[in-house]
């Protein structure tokens, strides 16, 4: 099945600087710091990202027309790999015209001049030139102040070109955040039916979301999901059922209407994801009084948590900062489900977390169940819904906070998801153990006032959803 959002590759600039004064006098400089750069170029090349390398930038004159290239390329974000000591006028015209975040990329070639050898030359020029092949951190002082008088955020990797696991790895951390960043500006968010009355912590500024994370919100009727549903024929229906007990473990009590009534409406969501590109979803509506409407959403969470398992996370109760979050969290390839506070297991010093609706099969451990539910808890209607749990080991949990000032900020927190008995209630449902201990962990979470729902994911990404806050401009904060 296909995932329906598409948007251009993501797109890196990457230059390095140098003294064009010196290429005259130190033979063989230029193309040393030349083959620096890249090796830097092949690091960052993957899979859905294109490297806008123009190369060493030598005078101001260069630096003038490389800003206006990376602008005209449309980069997302640039990578500055100091590789000698060089001028900040062949710095400050790049950035402050490209007008996108900047990583300094401060790589020394070796792990230290190798003092002995260098010694040995017996030519100062020589060495002089060796030493300034080795000088990357020179300059950055000089970088820095000029970033700062200008008002221009910066960010800083110090470490070797080679055999630094630690520095790569947080390069590696820096374009992921800057992929998700990308995705975030070109998605899709699907907006369906109403809030759930009541419900205050969750009421959300459309506005202010597509101002802090870009993308567009596109609201969809329930009424179109109904007619669409409405169109669907025998064949689909039969295929689709098929589909459910190849993905899912449907128990033996599941009726056989009810997995009817939720394959046709999984095919008409399909096409509603195709219709309007849909890469997210919120939705929540009560279709009291209105039959068709009603028979639509009550046979919903099946289709819901197929497209969330293949990459649209779609969040119940009109749920629009977590529908984010569970984006974000998608988008960083480690899942991204909607939970919430079940209860405290203080024997085991456990928080409870699930809900109920859709889930991310993709993250279940094993096959996530489909169970009958005579009734959903305070919601219209019946039908057949989703148990699971969230793959035991390493998770992190992600709140899309709208703070008291009308900004967003990024609640985080790691910990483990852990095996043990749960709610066999028909829901999504997991036992969590965190640093802080259960107790502490509850307070310290609170008293950022998140909305009562979160996005959990697999693995922890803490490192990386900083960096993405720091490209965003949002701040981010980590509980544990």
């Amino acid at each position: 099945m296909k995932t329906f959002t598409t948007a251009p590759s993501l797109k890196l600039g990457l230059f390095g600087i140098g003294l064009d004064a010196y290429w005259p006098q130190f033979e063989g400089l230029k193309s040393r710091l030349e083959g620096y750069l890249g090796r830097t170029a092949a690091r960052l090349e993957r899979p859905g990202v294109e490297v806008v390398n123009l190369g060493l930038v030598d005078t101001p004159e260069k630096a003038m027309t490389a800003g206006h290239t990376f602008r005209q390329a449309d980069v997302d974000l640039i990578f500055l790999h100091v590789t000698t000591y060089a001028l900040s006028s062949t710095v400050l015209p790049v950035v402050r015209r490209a007008k996108v975040p900047v990583i300094i990329l401060n790589l020394q070639p070796a792990p230290a001049i190798d003092y002995a050898r260098f010694n040995r030359l017996g030519d100062r020029t020589r060495m002089t030139g060796e030493w300034l092949a080795h000088c990357a951190a020179c300059p950055v002082p000089e970088i820095a102040n000029v970033f700062n008088r200008a008002r221009i955020p910066f960010h800083q990797v110090t470490g070797m070109l080679e055999d630094d696991p630690d520095c790569w790895r947080e390069v590696d951390e820096w374009v992921e955040a800057a992929r998700v960043a990308h995705v975030m500006e070109h998605n899709r968010l699907g907006v369906m039916g109403h809030y759930y009355c009541g419900m205050l912590d969750i009421y959300s500024d459309l506005t202010q979301q597509c101002a802090c994370f870009g993308g567009h919100v596109e609201i969809v009727e329930v009424d179109e999901l109904t007619a669409l549903r409405a169109e669907v024929v025998a064949d689909e229906i039969k295929a689709r059922v098929a589909l459910f007990h190849e993905t899912f473990d449907v128990q033996s009590d599941c009726p056989g209407e009810e997995l009817e009534r939720a394959a046709r409406t999984s095919v008409a969501l399909d096409r509603l994801a195709d219709r309007h590109r849909l890469g997210s979803m919120a939705y929540y509506y009560m279709g009291t009084g209105n039959p068709a409407n009603e028979e639509t959403i009550s046979s919903i969470i099946l289709g819901t948590s197929l497209l969330t398992g293949r990459g649209i996370p779609v969040a119940g109760e009109l749920e629009i900062k977590n529908a984010q979050a569970m984006k974000i969290m998608d988008a960083f390839g480690v899942g991204g489900s909607f939970t919430e506070y079940y209860a405290m297991d203080f024997p085991s010093d456990l928080v409870l977390m699930g809900h109920d609706g859709p889930g991310h099969i993709a993250i279940a451990e094993g096959r996530t169940k489909v169970r009958p539910l005579r009734v959903y808890h305070g919601k219209v209607g019946r039908g057949v819904s989703v148990e699971m749990s969230v793959k035991h080991g390493p998770v992190t949990l992600l709140s899309v906070v709208q703070t008291v000032d009308g900004r967003l900020k990024l609640l985080v927190a790691e910990g483990e998801s852990v095996p043990g008995p749960i709610l066999e209630i028909g829901n999504t449902n997991s036992r969590y153990r965190f640093s802080l201990g259960a107790r502490r962990f509850v307070e310290t979470w609170n008293v950022h006032g998140p909305a009562h729902h979160c996005a959990v994911g697999v693995g922890h990404v803490a490192a990386k959803l900083d960096k993405l806050g720091a490209l965003l401009g949002m701040e981010v904060v980590r509980v544990c």
